[in-house]
């Protein structure tokens, strides 16, 4: 593709922002925060992407739907790059993205180092993304899927997941 017909990096960024996670399909991939770098090679779009975490289980199917979103938009040439470090965090997780995950009952990371300590005596309060009590309780730090732990409201009695901070 030649420096005169190629879209622009921000056009490509809000074609991936229609790309949603595959565990989570609400949040989009641009949302969720692991598309890292965008730039041109020559006639090859790179991209740069950090997992969620280095084992996902998902990336091998968040690579391909990358793929193929660019190639349907006439990017023939594409370069996937992983970078894990700097490690992905859940600061990264856009506003809207956070919005997106309370709307579809997944309570978004708490902010700050401290809602972040699941490994440590106390677990973080954790508004019900159903009713907004945080009268929660942590039920196992293993939820639907590894980057989850599992949560219960004890007003409106509802679980849910909550998306741990790393």
């Amino acid at each position: 593709m030649d420096t005169a017909t190629r879209p622009p990096i921000e056009q490509i960024r809000s074609w991936l922002d229609q790309v949603p996670d595959p565990e989570i399909p609400v949040i989009s991939l641009v949302d969720l925060g692991i598309i890292r770098d965008l730039a041109w090679e020559g006639d090859a779009l790179v991209v740069t992407v950090t997992p969620t975490y280095s084992g996902c289980p998902a990336t091998a199917v968040i690579n391909l739907e990358i793929e193929n979103a660019l190639h349907a938009r006439g990017i023939a040439r594409v370069e996937l790059r992983r970078r894990l470090s700097p490690a992905w965090t859940t600061d990264w997780i856009s506003d809207a993205g956070r919005r997106k995950l309370q709307g579809y009952g997944i309570a978004p990371p708490v902010a700050g180092t401290a809602g972040c300590n699941l490994g440590g005596d106390a677990a973080p309060t954790v508004a019900c993304p159903h009713c907004g009590s945080t009268a929660t309780r942590l039920v196992s730090q293993f939820g639907s899927t590894p980057c989850k732990a599992a949560y219960r409201c004890t007003d409106c009695l509802e679980p849910f997941d909550y998306f741990k901070c790393h």
